[in-house]
């Protein structure tokens, strides 16, 4: 099976996406020494870009991380086989443990939010197996843009992404080390290493309010060329001064 692995040394982009992770792990303290650290694993573009750069940060001006890969196995997707054996096959390359954890089966028709908040107990739990008590995300800087939208108009609040989260009741530490890097930059990257898949092939997912949230930014491009730099700046200092205030 051929698999895309990427490695050091990187071209210009790569190096701007290593500073950009390496700024957020600095920011906001992310990195805890005493335990594994978990990445959040799906096997598309995002998360297999996280994984490839934490493996090439770690130790390099970081302690080691003790790397360890959760992936919950897709049951809604055709490519889900493939996807978990291409995960599997990287993971063993890189020389990082992984975990595989099936997905219950459900009767009802899953809608993305409630989907969201089956994978993410699994990982929890998965990250519990293995004493790790911090999972790393691959949110990027377009992600949280569009969860800071979502909230402001349909909830009325100016809430976004945090960088790093505390989850309290599973005693588990959410990281975001993508937060400063766009979108753009992650699909540049994952294309000229060669590993760029389709990055939603969940039925369900072709249609979402994140999608429409992603194209009232682009709309408000046009009138205002630094409106997604502008709402990601406003998203990562708010978001940090309210850590501060509740921490």
């Amino acid at each position: 099976m051929s698999i895309a692995i990427a490695r050091p040394p990187w071209t210009k982009l790569g190096r701007s996406i290593e500073s950009s992770c390496r700024k957020a792990l600095y920011d906001f303290s992310m990195i805890d020494s005493s335990s594994p650290l978990s990445v959040a694993l799906s096997g598309g573009k995002d998360s297999l870009s996280l994984l490839f750069l934490l493996h090439a940060i770690s130790g390099r001006g970081f302690p080691p991380f003790h790397l360890h890969a959760l992936h919950v196995e897709e049951r809604f997707s055709p490519n889900g086989e493939k996807t978990k054996n291409n995960v599997t096959a990287i993971c063993k390359e890189l020389g990082v443990p992984l975990i595989l954890q099936p997905f219950p089966d459900v009767k009802e028709k899953l809608e993305c939010y409630a989907c969201s908040r089956i994978r993410r107990k699994l990982l929890f739990t998965a990250a519990r197996t293995i004493g790790s008590s911090t999972i790393a995300f691959a949110h990027h800087r377009d992600d949280n843009i569009q969860t800071l939208l979502m909230n402001l108009l349909q909830k009325g609040e100016f809430c976004s992404m945090l960088a790093k989260i505390k989850m309290v009741q599973y005693d588990i530490t959410i990281i975001r080390p993508f937060i400063y890097v766009s979108e753009e930059e992650i699909i540049r990257f994952a294309h000229n290493h060669g590993f760029l898949t389709t990055s939603c092939t969940c039925p369900f997912g072709a249609n979402t309010k994140r999608k429409s949230a992603e194209r009232l930014v682009q709309a408000m491009e046009k009138e205002f060329p630094n409106a997604r730099k502008n709402l990601s700046h406003s998203a990562i200092f708010y978001g940090s001064k309210k850590a501060e205030k509740t921490a």
